[in-house]
């Protein structure tokens, strides 16, 4: 049903064990959350004179103190009208005081040219809210890609607009470990004023970690402990981000949820269902008859995207760190065997 559902990857578990009778400082100044910094740092490719590195608990938390950061109360953010902030996060960054200008998807994605629109929309100062950042999802909202000539145009296009640029990363290992995919992290970083890796949804208890550009990285603690997010005990985040970087491990199994994402979808499509959208990470959208569909819910849990009518709804199948591969393979003899049942009954 969703990324999150299993605890955390057993090499984590041990690692949190392992470290837990040493003394350490507290609100992430410990010695852990230091060298995974530095091992993050690495993996990017760039120095601690280019960037700074927070740690905090969820996602929300990370795009809520990410744009209070750096906005004044008069500025507003554009997102698409699927974005996280928009639909999943009950408001939070509505209650801080800034409006969200709403732009509509093409294939889960922002483009230059509805960039540029929501912009001359909204200029009417100064009794309209002032765009000054621009929200973007990697993975987007139904799994899709940014590709590094559309990051760059875009990138390109907010430095011309005078818009800050940040990306949710909460699925940022699964875009950089898809086929589709052509960045490195240090192309997020350049690309990018803000942008944040997700731990929940890569194998780690809890814990996302915002990247910040130095520009914008005075003060920013402050923010953190205004919001209830700089914990005492923040070694615990930074045990798992040390585990995940300081070999492949946040990449390995990144691909693996692809990889289980993909065998699912090519099962679908041997049956001749259509997706929503192009499988590209972990996460896999079809449109299914709701007869199997109501089947498919005696056996499995998935989330219901989107009813189409009556008879033909989207699904969305979300695969993780943790996906068994042959629970994938009992899931797929289902989906057929329930086809063919629920042909027979219609004819």
């Amino acid at each position: 049903m969703d990324d999150y559902s299993e605890g955390a990857h057993p090499q984590i578990l041990e690692a949190l064990l392992r470290t837990n009778s040493t003394q350490q400082v507290a609100y992430g100044n410990d010695e852990y959350s230091d060298a995974a910094r530095q091992f993050i740092r690495d993996k990017i490719g760039c120095t601690d004179d280019e960037a700074d590195i927070f740690f905090v608990p969820s996602g929300t938390s990370a795009n809520l103190i990410s744009i209070a950061s750096c906005l004044r109360p008069y500025e507003a953010v554009i997102t698409l009208d699927s974005g996280h902030i928009a639909c999943k996060e009950a408001g939070a960054i509505e209650a801080t005081g800034h409006k969200l200008i709403l732009v509509p998807a093409v294939n889960g994605k922002m483009t230059p040219k509805l960039l540029q629109k929501a912009v001359r929309s909204n200029q009417f100062y100064p009794h309209m809210a002032k765009p000054r950042l621009l929200y973007l999802s990697n993975a987007s909202e139904t799994g899709t890609v940014y590709t590094k000539r559309e990051l760059t145009e875009l990138s390109a296009l907010c430095k011309q607009l005078n818009l800050l640029l940040l990306m949710d990363g909460a699925r940022l290992g699964t875009a950089l470990c898809s086929n589709k995919n052509d960045m490195t992290l240090r192309d997020v970083h350049e690309l990018t004023d803000i942008f944040w890796i997700g731990g929940t949804k890569a194998g780690a208890l809890l814990g996302e970690a915002i990247v910040v550009k130095k520009a914008l990285a005075e003060g920013f603690v402050f923010h953190l402990k205004q919001h209830g997010a700089l914990l005492a005990k923040g070694r615990i985040m930074g045990v798992q981000f040390l585990e995940l970087f300081r070999s492949d491990l946040f990449f390995e199994l990144a691909t693996h949820a692809n990889r289980m994402a993909q065998k699912i979808s090519a099962g679908f499509e041997l049956l001749g269902y259509k997706l929503l959208a192009e499988t590209e990470t972990n996460q896999v959208f079809v449109i299914l008859p709701q007869q199997l569909i109501r089947r498919l819910q005696d056996r499995f849990r998935f989330y219901i995207w989107e009813e189409l009518d009556d008879d033909l709804a989207v699904i969305r199948i979300v695969t993780s760190w943790a996906t068994d591969e042959m629970q994938v393979d009992k899931f797929n003899a289902w989906v057929q065997q329930w086809t063919v049942v629920c042909k027979e009954i219609e004819v």
